[in-house]
Parts: C-alpha cells; sequence; structure tokens
C-alpha cells in the first residue's frame, strides 16, 4: 500500500482480491490450528525490511509527518545503537523514518474496514492488534516549530489514536490490543518513578481512554524485528506495577518462554487476586523449532502455579511476521498452543476445544494400514 488508503488500493481488482484471499488464508489457518481468539495478520501493513511497516503504517496517513530519511545520530534511542557487523545494525540503520514537520492530527487508518472485513471471514472473536503510539516515538526527528519535545509528539499520536480506536470499538470489534508500550524498556532504564515513565503511563492511558466497554490487550516482548531481542535487560521487575496496576485495560501479555519463564513468580504473590487476566506466552517466536503440545503443556503446568486458570490466558512471546519464521513454522507452532491447553484442560477436568490440525481423519495425508491394499 506504501501509504495509501486502503479504500484506493481496494479499487485495484488486483490488490482487493489478493487482500481478501490473504485475510481468508491466515483466519482459515488459525482456526483449523485450534485458536479460539484469532487475528487479522496485520496483512495492511507493507512487505519492508524487518517489519518497519508495524510502525510506519499510522505515521504515513497522519497529518504532521513527511518523507523518509535517516534518524540522526543525537536523536537516536540508546537503546537501538548496535556495532557494524551486527544483524540489528543492519536493521536499525537501514530504517528510515518521516520526519515531523507539523501539527499531528488524525486521518483514518481504515481499522474498522480491517476488522470488518477479518471478522466476516470467521466464526471466532478477531482481536485488532496496533503498534502503540509510544514506540514510533524513538525513531522520529523534529523539524517543525510546532513542537519543542518529542513527548508533545507521542501525546498528539495518542490522542490520533484513540479517536482510530474509538471507531473501530463503534464497528463492533470487542478485543484491542495495543502492542509494545515501552514502559519496561523506560523503566528498566530510568526508574519505575522517573517523569519519563510517568509520562509513558500517562500517555498510554490516554491512548486507550474511553474504551471500557472493549476488552483491552497490553502487549509487551523484547523486541521482534526479524525475530530479535532488542535488548539484554528484560526483566519486568521495575514495570510490574505499571503494567498491572497503573495502566488501563484487561489483558497483559507477556513474553515468557523464550526467557526461560524468569520471573513468572511475580504473578504468584497476588494469585487469584490479580487486577488483570495474564497472557503467557508458551511458544518462542524466536525459535524455529516447532514445538511440541507437551512441552506446551509443561509451561502451562509452570504458569499454573502462579496464575488462576481463570484469569490466565495462551499465546505466543511475539507475532510471527516482521519478517519472521516461515508459515509452516508458524501454523504448527500456533497449534501446539491449542493442543497443549487441551492436555490441560483434561487434567484440570474442562472441556477440552476441537483442533483440526490434529484431527486424525483430516491430515493432510493419510498412511495405509498395509503395504498392499486389498482388491
Amino acid at each position: 500500500m506504501w501509504g495509501r488508503p486502503l479504500d484506493s488500493c481496494m479499487m485495484d481488482v488486483r490488490f482487493r482480491e489478493k487482500y481478501t484471499d490473504a485475510l481468508a488464508t491466515v483466519l482459515s489457518d488459525q482456526e483449523r490450528a485450534g485458536l479460539d481468539i484469532l487475528t487479522h495478520g496485520d496483512f495492511h501493513c507493507d512487505d519492508d525490511m524487518a517489519g518497519r511497516s508495524w510502525h510506519h503504517y499510522p505515521l504515513q496517513r497522519w497529518s504532521g509527518f513527511d518523507g523518509d530519511h535517516l534518524q540522526s545520530e543525537e536523536t537516536r534511542s540508546p537503546w537501538l545503537r548496535y556495532p557494524p557487523g551486527t544483524l540489528l545494525n543492519e536493521i536499525y540503520t537501514g530504517w528510515r523514518w518521516p520526519h515531523v514537520v507539523g501539527k499531528v492530527e488524525h486521518r483514518p487508518l481504515d481499522f474498522p474496514k480491517i476488522w470488518r472485513m477479518a471478522q466476516a471471514k470467521a466464526r471466532k472473536p478477531v482481536r485488532f492488534g496496533t503498534c502503540c503510539t509510544q514506540v514510533m516515538g524513538l525513531f522520529l526527528d523534529l523539524h517543525t516549530d510546532q513542537y519543542t519535545d518529542t513527548r508533545q509528539v507521542i501525546w498528539d499520536m495518542a490522542v490520533a489514536m484513540n479517536k482510530e480506536l474509538h471507531a473501530l470499538r463503534d464497528a463492533g470489534c470487542k478485543v484491542i490490543q495495543i502492542e509494545e508500550p515501552t514502559l519496561h524498556f523506560w523503566a528498566n532504564t530510568y526508574g519505575a518513578d522517573s517523569d519519563e515513565v510517568k509520562f509513558m503511563v500517562e500517555a498510554y492511558n490516554r491512548e486507550v481512554e474511553g474504551l471500557d466497554d472493549v476488552e483491552i490487550w497490553t502487549h509487551t516482548c523484547w523486541g521482534n524485528p526479524n525475530m530479535q531481542r532488542v535488548i539484554d535487560n528484560d526483566s519486568y521487575q521495575a514495570s510490574f506495577e505499571l503494567y498491572m496496576d497503573a495502566c488501563r485495560g484487561d489483558v497483559w501479555t507477556v513474553e515468557m518462554t523464550d526467557r526461560n519463564f524468569a520471573e513468572i513468580e511475580l504473578f504468584g504473590a497476588r494469585k487469584g487476586r490479580l487486577p488483570k487476566k495474564v497472557c503467557i506466552g508458551v511458544v518462542s517466536h524466536r525459535n524455529l523449532q516447532a514445538d511440541r503440545p507437551e512441552d506446551v503443556a509443561a509451561r502451562i503446568r509452570k504458569a499454573l502455579e502462579y496464575i488462576e486458570p481463570e484469569q490466565l490466558i495462551l499465546s505466543s512471546d511475539c507475532g510471527f511476521g516482521r519478517q519472521g519464521c516461515n508459515r509452516e513454522i508458524a501454523f504448527f507452532k500456533a497449534s501446539a498452543i491449542a493442543q497443549g491447553a487441551n492436555i490441560v484442560r483434561a487434567e484440570l477436568g474442562l472441556e477440552p476445544t476441537y483442533v483440526a490440525a490434529a484431527d486424525p481423519a483430516l491430515q493432510t495425508d493419510l498412511v495405509p494400514k498395509t503395504a498392499f491394499p486389498s482388491s
């Protein structure tokens, strides 16, 4: 799409067919994998280097931005500096960003239309995910007298995104995921009580303001451009209470499998009294080995030591896109989540969910019982 409105792209019959077919395929795959809550697949994001479009999609469409530029050395985030010869250096010096050239204001991002097209193709609920605006602020240089501080830009982007999310809610979407507020990065660097962190909490809450009738998921991980972790200090200790108590919302997603379930005990002190549900990553988006259902079940049992089943949701640590793993690996990782959940459901005396991918009668190829079938 490269910045064009979805409506314009959909008038091209080739784009229209490819886009709607892609939505139908990704939703069908998720249902076959056995997932209970589906996603729209981020097919509105361009297939650019290391998933830059996840951040870039709103920046190409809202007013106040212009161009594609390397961010200056002076303004680059200290978290995103890597030595030459590393993949992360290749990514973060390869990405280009618009300059802030005027007042940032909302223009439609077509989220309601994307969600409608997706939900029309699925029997299960489709959750809509989008990049948190404060992540975008890490990459923006100011080239206007309109702003003197990037915080002002982040706030105006939060206001703009809130308007889009209200339109998405009004279209009927009941589950919205805000992906990667930066509180865990900022708290580890500046402290949970710092002015920087307090502002980011306020900006996040402004972004989801007035959406109390929607289930809001707050997604966190430790990076996912081309499957890469972007920071060494991956502790949730400093940001735990921020996400649990200070941020509006209903579900907090946490990267766990790729961190070997480090700090899962943080949830145990308030087991049964957590103010939010917790979505645990039970497969890694960075490891290319397709997890076995038994492995996932073991991780679920570990999580249940600290989180009551009524408050536990299962997912991957992060998404499989953004120049990530191939489709077949992603599918069987997703299905392992559903199959592993069924193993634990049976142990708890709960009803399993149907997983078509694990149905013996529906395998792609069926092996004959004998080498010489009878005539």
